[in-house]
């Protein structure tokens, strides 16, 4: 009887593993989710940006997409510094 119990039991040092399993797991989902949410951010970033030169001036963009104008402005920074990166890495991969 006591065989079978101790089947069903786990050392610590099994329990530790599957704490540090799972909490593992937890960490890679979430650090998929923020890629994910990193990558629909900087999409709307570069849609509100042509928004921008669309509607003519922030304000514009603004009551056209009904966004508050400190939004946009973040959004343009993103945008801004999405355009930058891409610039930065073409000019590494010149040199190259």
């Amino acid at each position: 009887m006591s065989v079978q119990n101790s089947d069903k039991i786990l050392s610590r040092k099994q329990r530790l593993q599957e704490k540090q399993r799972r909490q593992l797991a937890v960490v890679d989902t979430v650090d998929k989710a923020e890629a994910k949410v990193r990558k629909a951010e900087v999409e709307l970033a570069l849609a509100v940006a042509e928004a921008v030169q669309v509607f003519g001036n922030e304000q514009s963009a603004s009551e056209g997409l009904e966004m508050p104008v400190e939004a946009i402005q973040r959004f343009l920074g993103i945008a801004q510094d999405e355009a930058a990166d891409a610039d930065n890495l073409a000019e590494t991969a010149d040199r190259s």
